[in-house]
């Protein structure tokens, strides 16, 4: 099919960083408010949807992902800490939003609380946080996926909603005082309180008196001079104390008070190492990668909170140390063993009582109250939705409480961890998802998909997404990389700012291996990334096009020289560096997607997506990088720019939303490689 792409204007714009001059014909696409660029826009999608909208399979593959997407779910039960009442989310298959519900009691009938699909369809429901007693809740409601949360406080037994709505941006981390006098919360500033361009930073602690107007919260944790860090409050289990957290990616400082005092006190200062901290029965007990790169928990006095106080309560072992939880009198450790999650049970004297068995290979946690006997068990893997187990700790025995009907051929596919050296030698691995059937001929359709970044693992979990390719006769390639969270701070460093380049040759790495052992060849290979992923593909199409035939590039960053100007990004260079030191600049340049299209190349087909209301990554990167490779490559396969109206970074606010946005870039790719996808019969 012949495209012939909107005409795009050229101004120049020359930037000098370090001496070395770079010519920008497209940074004009950074005002996105621009009428010229909404036009723009406009034009563009209809060029995308006159391809995607006349692609055969869009019906029957929209209507799978809707049969593997709706059924109804429901979440683990919360029971108030000093009360009875439960609260619990569940939606039924039909049902665009998660409605809320109470209990008074486990017997007693469930009462809808908050029912979002009552709202405007662009109105979410983040969340719901009751306070002790279960007499108030607190809930956050957004629009349009902008994450810009309006606070509400309800009286559950009446429902009705007080005066106390609170103001601000990014409001979360809602933590109340046992006595219901009022919850901690952080928000960031409206525009006008700051310097233009900086309410996307300064996030700080406030703390909101019940009954009172959110313009008398108290300010109570933040710091003075640096806009970018992140800064929470939560009050321990007992109400007796509240911690405070100050992050910065993969670094913190954390302080407590007890709650009868405003003095604050330091458990540990300088942002040194990475700390998370919980108040038990007057001790402190401190999650840390400190000279033990996967993690381990240290235990001091309350009165004695000072590092040189602390002793070892759990050593660091050969897996992850994931997260800890205080359950049921112990401690439940969640570890990532290569990729996928194991669960071991501590006393709160470190010793090592068993482990908690998963029903299979897969991801999970553990959940519930320190001060409660129910212990929550949710599971999943690649092919099978959440489920919830009641834990029952005696008979270390696992009771289905609720599973998803949903029917998938679960027998047709295989799931296996296979292991492949990078360009350096590093050894990587990698989850593969197929048909038990498959040969190895090199054409079967393969999607690559993967992360590495932000010390986030690339973990099983479920989606439609990939069983839709697996019954299309497909593969699912997952490779675990450089950057992310998979095996502790060493693999995350490795994967940063001037080792970012390794994320992106694991990546490469793992594209050749599935092309040498014959499971596909270039023609039949087909990657996928969003956000730090997005930047992943992004840079691999660049690096390497020839290995690929489709491309999905989703809320991506690319252009890495001007990305910290953008919204919330500047809290980022800690992860990727900034242009504006000499040394940073030069691997940025080196790897930045947009910096490095080149002329007379043949770029696989690429159909790269954005929201309008991205509150994390601006929709710039995706305007000019299409602009330019539309430029360089006008002849060449499509490519195809499409900006989700009423999203946010994590998509649509509606379940058919999401799935009509899953749909488009699906079917885009199956049409490059070829692909057919079945009537589907169960």
């Amino acid at each position: 099919m012949k495209f012939k792409y909107p005409k795009t204007k050229k101004i120049e714009k020359i930037d000098n960083y370090h001496g070395t001059n770079i010519l920008d014909l497209y940074q004009w696409l950074e005002e996105y408010s621009n009428p010229d660029v909404k036009k723009w826009i406009n034009e563009q999608e209809k060029v995308t949807h006159s391809f995607i909208d006349n692609l055969s399979q869009k019906t029957s593959v929209q209507k799978r992902l809707g049969e593997l997407r709706k059924y109804s779910e429901m979440r683990v039960p919360l029971e108030a800490l000093k009360d009875e009442r439960i609260f619990f989310s569940e939606r039924n298959k039909d049902d665009e939003k998660w409605i809320f519900y109470t209990k008074k009691s486990k017997s007693s009938k469930k009462v809808e609380l908050i029912n979002p699909n009552k709202w405007a369809e662009d109105e979410s429901l983040n969340f719901k946080n009751p306070s002790a007693d279960g007499k108030y809740l607190v809930f956050g409601k957004d629009k349009g996926g902008d994450e810009n949360f309006k606070i509400y406080v309800m009286e559950v037994e009446t429902k009705k909603i007080l005066k106390d709505s609170v103001t601000g941006r990014k409001q979360r981390n809602i933590s109340w005082l046992h006595d219901n006098s009022g919850f901690y919360y952080s928000r960031r500033p409206l525009k006008g309180q700051v310097k233009a361009g900086e309410e996307y930073y300064w996030e700080e602690v406030y703390f909101h008196e019940l009954g009172t107007l959110s313009s008398e919260d108290k300010k109570i944790f933040f710091h003075k001079n640096k806009k970018e860090y992140h800064h929470t409050a939560s009050v321990s289990e007992d109400g007796n104390y509240v911690v405070f957290h100050r992050n910065t990616y993969g670094r913190s400082e954390v302080y407590f008070k007890k709650i009868d005092s405003n003095k604050i006190i330091p458990i540990i200062e300088g942002l040194n190492a990475n700390y998370k901290v919980k108040i038990i029965k007057n001790k402190i007990m401190i999650k840390s990668d400190l000279d033990a790169p996967n993690r381990k928990i240290f235990i001091t006095d309350i009165d004695k909170p000072k590092k040189k106080n602390w002793k070892e309560l759990i050593p660091e072992s050969e897996d992850r140390l994931n997260t800890f939880n205080a359950i049921a009198g112990n401690l439940y450790l969640n570890y990532l063993h290569k990729a996928h999650s194991k669960i071991k049970i501590f006393s709160l004297k470190g010793e090592y009582i068993k482990d908690l068995k998963f029903p299979g290979i897969g991801s999970g946690f553990v959940q519930g109250r320190f001060s409660k006997p129910d212990i929550w068990v949710i599971f999943q893997s690649f092919l099978i939705p959440k489920e919830t187990y009641k834990y029952n700790f005696n008979k270390n025995k696992l009771d289905l409480f609720f599973k998803p009907k949903i029917k998938i051929n679960i027998n047709s596919f295989n799931t296996n961890q296979i292991e492949y050296t990078s360009k350096d030698g590093t050894k990587i691995t990698m989850f593969l998802l197929t048909n038990k059937n498959i040969k190895k001929d090199g054409k079967n359709p393969v999607l690559l998909t993967g992360y590495g970044g932000f010390d986030h693992p690339k973990i099983p979990c479920f989606s439609p997404r990939y069983t839709t390719w697996l019954e299309a006769g497909g593969i699912i390639a997952i490779p675990n990389l450089r950057g992310g969270g998979e095996y502790g701070k060493k693999w995350y460093e490795s994967g940063k700012l001037d080792k970012k380049q390794n994320c992106f040759d694991d990546f490469i790495s793992a594209a050749e291996w599935l092309i040498n052992k014959r499971y596909t060849s270039p023609k039949k290979l087909a990657i996928s990334g969003a956000s730090n992923g997005g930047l992943l593909v992004g840079a691999v199409t660049v690096q390497r096009p020839e290995l690929f035939r489709a491309v999905d590039c989703a809320v991506p960053l690319l252009d890495m020289l001007r990305y910290h100007k953008f919204s919330m990004a500047n809290i980022w260079v800690t992860e990727y560096g900034n242009s504006e030191n000499s040394k940073q600049f030069n691997y940025l340049y080196k790897y930045s997607p947009y910096h490095n299209i080149k002329e007379h190349i043949n770029y696989p087909a690429i159909l790269i997506t954005t929201s309008e209301n991205d509150a994390r990554v601006h929709p710039m990167h995706a305007l000019k990088m299409a602009a330019k490779l539309q430029e360089v490559n006008p002849d060449g396969e499509p490519i195809l720019l499409l900006v989700r109206k009423d999203s946010g970074h994590c998509g649509g606010t509606t379940f058919s939303k999401n799935i009509e946005q899953t749909s488009e870039k699906i079917i885009f790719l199956m049409e490059k490689l070829g692909m057919e996808y079945p009537q589907h019969n169960i």
